[in-house]
């Protein structure tokens, strides 16, 4: 088995993207850039690579090249991956680049005055009806799409580190991004086996506002002498963090008890401070008997079968993951010293 684009697949099922788009420039090649061109490239998307300099773009593709190849030997992509990765072709700059593509991906740094640049030079090289898309894990959409040309054509596209391996997706439509756009990115995206979500254009968008909340109560425990950071990392691992691959914070809400959970906030606020205190709507759904699975409906709705088949197979997916875990190699940790 092995993963291409993020999807587990056997080496008879392998196959290449069919469809829209059959080109994409990726304007800057690095760690995100490069991740990606590599996923484009072995869904049999034909990819052009451009960055600051051409010196810096022939490197970027050497590296790219030498990247897959040790991702074929480790198994983790097709020996014929290998040749449509070989294939991607470079640009010297950004007009060469994006001339005659369907999707323009742009992953310079997050510099807001080099993306102002970089956009306005794809939108002004780029064919009228080509799709043009951000990495950012942070700029407001909204002030990104002001540099681009008829902007209804252009979102965010929040990819994740490592690139070729994450499945999930953030798709981040602007308030001139036009609702085929945002279709056509999304149908794109699973196509190549990604999981894209369509989220508003907020502070950190979804994943990196909570990626974040949890860093900083984990530094937090660690300040107040809880734990060390190798102990923090093992309670998120394999405790809560055990679920996640599998579950969103409202299912697992749902199926331990919202009363349980407003409980344990009443808890934490009183020893912690407001930032623990219980939404309203979470005390809304408690006081209405809307405790989760147990009573049917919390956050979502379970008839009774529904209940006895997610919990049978959250206990499937639990057990199955345990054995995994064991079978995998331990991953070596730092030292104790920390800042």
């Amino acid at each position: 088995m092995l993963w291409i684009c993020g999807e587990l697949v056997g080496v008879e099922d392998q196959g290449t993207h069919r469809g829209w788009p059959e080109g994409a420039a990726i304007i800057g090649a690095g760690t995100m850039g490069l991740g990606v061109a590599e996923c484009l490239a072995a869904a049999g998307i034909a990819v052009r690579l451009t960055d600051a300099t051409p010196e810096l773009t022939r490197e970027a593709k050497a590296r790219l090249v030498d990247r897959a190849r040790g991702h074929a030997a480790a198994r983790l992509l097709a020996d014929e991956a290998i040749g449509r990765v070989e294939a991607v072709e470079t640009a010297d700059d950004v007009v060469g680049a994006v001339g005659d593509v369907d999707l323009v991906f742009e992953a310079v740094p997050e510099d807001i005055g080099l993306k102002e640049e970089i956009l306005g030079s794809c939108s002004g090289a780029a064919l009228q009806d080509t799709i043009i898309v951000s990495n950012t894990s942070s700029l407001p959409i909204e002030g990104l799409s002001e540099f681009v040309e008829d902007p209804g054509r252009f979102c965010g596209m929040h990819w994740f580190n490592p690139p070729e391996w994450t499945p999930g997706v953030e798709v981040i439509p602007a308030a001139a991004t036009e609702g085929e756009v945002v279709e056509r990115v999304v149908a794109f995206l699973r196509s190549i086996g990604k999981r894209p979500a369509v989220v508003g254009d907020g502070p950190g968008f979804v994943a990196n506002r909570i990626q974040n909340a949890l860093f900083l109560e984990a530094v937090r425990c660690v300040e107040e002498g809880l734990a060390s950071p190798q102990e923090v990392d093992e309670v998120v691992r394999s405790c809560f963090g055990f679920r996640l691959p599998f579950f969103g914070p409202f299912q697992i809400s749902d199926m331990a008890g919202l009363d349980v959970y407003e409980n344990v906030l009443d808890v934490l606020r009183d020893g912690l401070g407001e930032r623990f205190e219980a939404p309203e709507s979470l005390r809304r759904l408690v006081e209405q008997g809307r405790l989760g699975t147990k009573s049917g409906a919390g956050f979502l709705t379970y008839t009774d079968e529904e209940r006895q088949r997610l919990l049978l197979e959250r206990d499937r997916r639990y057990a199955a993951l345990n054995e995994l875990l064991k079978d995998l190699p331990p991953i070596g940790a730092g030292s104790e010293d920390g800042p």
